[in-house]
């Protein structure tokens, strides 16, 4: 499943990836699901990637184009491939 709070901002071609497959050569035919979660008054990027099991925490922003492979603090700015921390914003 895929949570997202209330106020949330996505922006175009963003992709949430919720499956993968198994790792082992015998295992990859078999899908695996884990949920992702947006906070209230996030903001994701245009084109940026949210992977599997991750939580975007309130008030965040995601970089347009970030590949997000990690959760994400509340009020935390990241970017990059793989998303970073840059800095928190400032209220």
């Amino acid at each position: 499943g895929i949570f997202i709070g209330d106020g949330a901002l996505i922006g175009h071609s963003v992709v949430m990836a919720t499956l993968n497959h198994g790792f082992a050569p015998n295992d990859r035919q078999n899908l695996y699901h884990a949920p992702i979660h947006i906070g209230k008054g996030a903001w994701i990027g245009a084109h940026a990637t949210i992977l599997p099991n991750v939580t975007i925490g309130d008030n965040a922003i995601v970089g347009a184009g970030s590949v997000v492979t990690k959760d994400v603090p509340d009020n935390a700015i990241v970017a990059g491939n793989p998303a970073r921390f840059i800095r928190n914003i400032n209220s």
